[in-house]
């Protein structure tokens, strides 16, 4: 089924482009949807407010493409990650989630079961964003849950097998990239050698967004050969 019936997506239902209304009721009727969209037009943030209406706990995986070139910083693991969290923390906001709350982190989660004096899972209530790395999925399960791999365009094809080949057909999947802004060389990205994979399969709908909603100079920035 499409976007239920008289849902306005938290008001982005009126103003949606027919590529986006697409795209949206693409994640309500299909498994697996892969979105290869430009910069600026919403393909994470409405992932994330169909993922909030799909009820199920979200699954948010990135892709720390950068850690090697940025070179040792202090902190611990999550540290280390939360600034790949940035495009879901937008994305909540934008819908009026307090980012705090929906994500899921531990660290914080037992600090403030300690301040409150009950058990972590009682000060986790409420929390339904799962950040991770692709780093720690080897020989997990991916059940009945909302799973977005952000950035997919930066993901290798042996990086999204280990992610893929994980998931249970109770699962819905949103692949979010753009191959016009790969990070790792062209010839390793696994987007669209998995998108020409999946093309055919019947649980699986490939859709792209061109309308960037930034304004006049990210528009113009994009257009440079």
């Amino acid at each position: 089924m499409p976007l239920p019936e008289n849902n306005l997506l938290f008001g982005f239902e009126p103003k949606l482009t027919v590529e986006q209304r697409e795209y949206v009721n693409a994640i309500f009727e299909y498994q697996l949807v892969m979105v290869n969209a430009k910069a600026g037009t919403g393909k994470t943030t409405l992932a994330v407010a169909c993922a909030k209406l799909l009820k199920k706990p979200l699954t948010y995986i990135f892709n720390p493409v950068q850690e090697s070139s940025m070179g040792f910083r202090p902190g611990t693991q999550a540290d280390k990650e939360s600034i790949y969290h940035q495009p879901l923390i937008d994305a909540l906001l934008e819908i009026n989630e307090n980012p705090a709350q929906a994500i899921y982190d531990e660290e914080a989660m037992v600090q403030e079961a300690l301040r409150r004096k009950v058990s972590v899972k009682r000060a986790s209530e409420g929390a339904w964003c799962y950040p991770k790395s692709p780093l720690f999925l080897r020989g997990t399960n991916l059940k009945d849950m909302t799973i977005i791999i952000d950035e997919c365009q930066n993901f290798t094809v042996q990086e999204l097998r280990k992610i893929l080949t994980r998931v249970h057909d109770s699962c819905k999947v949103i692949c979010v990239g753009h191959s016009g802004q790969i990070d790792i060389p062209v010839s390793k990205s696994g987007f669209e050698p998995y998108m020409e994979h999946f093309k055919e399969q019947p649980y699986c709908k490939i859709v792209s967004l061109t309308k960037n909603f930034r304004g006049e100079l990210a528009n113009w920035a994009d257009t440079i050969g």
